[in-house]
């Protein structure tokens, strides 16, 4: 298998293993598509990390199999390149990209499906699609130009060129940047963290960040006001609160 899940203290790590640059071949993207939905299944995975290891995170896609394809083979194969990269973003739970080395092209794409990024400072992004006389295909125009906005996200698109990891940061690519060798237990440490949360808030909270940023205010507001009251009615809630009362803030424990 080119992917792998592993699970520990709460945290699965999905973890890329193509070597020699994980290329995401149409089997590692199968591949991502079928973790995702297990993990968002999975009761006992309440955060996630995306790793590929202490020297690359993914290069790309494979131009090999790709140059085979024409353009009916593509035709039938983009929505599955897309609904796989999209079932990681949907998982309704903290997911973190942990990215050593490159991150390009479908690599990169995969680290703007999670909702935090820690960069190594060896880390280099970009879409480099332009220069193959293509376009990111697997939801780099949409979901980058909704994180960096999409001025900038054009300047990448368009020109192709590759960020190092403290350009990446000023530009709201990654939101850390950390030694390389640190890069995953940094990571795995945060997602740790978020694994104690109240998983059903956490939901909520995730959809409903997604879910407005994908419509207009006043559906999102009203996607915000559904989840809202609907915490009242969670043991996370009540056990939240009544710690806050008899304990103070910051305090609670969540099952």
């Amino acid at each position: 298998m080119t992917v792998h899940l592993e699970v520990a203290e709460g945290v699965g790590t999905l973890r890329l293993d193509r070597p020699p640059m994980n290329a995401l071949d149409v089997a590692t993207q199968d591949r991502l598509k079928e973790l995702a939905e297990e993990i968002t299944r999975r009761e006992d995975v309440r955060a996630v990390v995306i790793f590929g290891g202490e020297k690359v995170f993914a290069a790309g896609a494979d131009i090999k199999e790709m140059q085979a394809m024409d353009h009916t083979a593509m035709v039938l194969r983009a929505r599955a390149l897309q609904d796989s990269f999209t079932a990681v973003a949907r998982i309704p739970k903290p997911v973190v990209a942990a990215v050593t080395g490159y991150a390009l092209g479908g690599g990169c794409e995969l680290a703007l499906c999670a909702d935090f990024r820690i960069a190594g400072e060896n880390a280099k992004l970009g879409q480099p699609e332009i220069l193959l006389g293509l376009i990111p295909g697997a939801g780099g125009t949409q979901r980058l130009a909704r994180l960096i906005g999409p001025s900038r996200a054009k300047g990448l698109i368009f020109t192709g060129r590759q960020v190092k990891a403290d350009e990446a940061l000023a530009l709201g690519l990654v939101d850390r940047v950390v030694p390389a060798a640190e890069v995953y237990e940094q990571a795995h440490a945060w997602a740790a963290k978020l694994a104690k949360g109240p998983a059903i808030a956490l939901r909520a909270a995730k959809e409903a960040v997604d879910t407005g940023l994908e419509t207009d205010i006043d559906t999102g507001l009203a996607v915000e006001r559904n989840w809202f009251a609907g915490l009242f009615a969670t043991e996370d809630r009540e056990r939240g609160m009544r710690s806050f009362v008899e304990d103070g803030p910051g305090k609670a424990k969540f099952l």
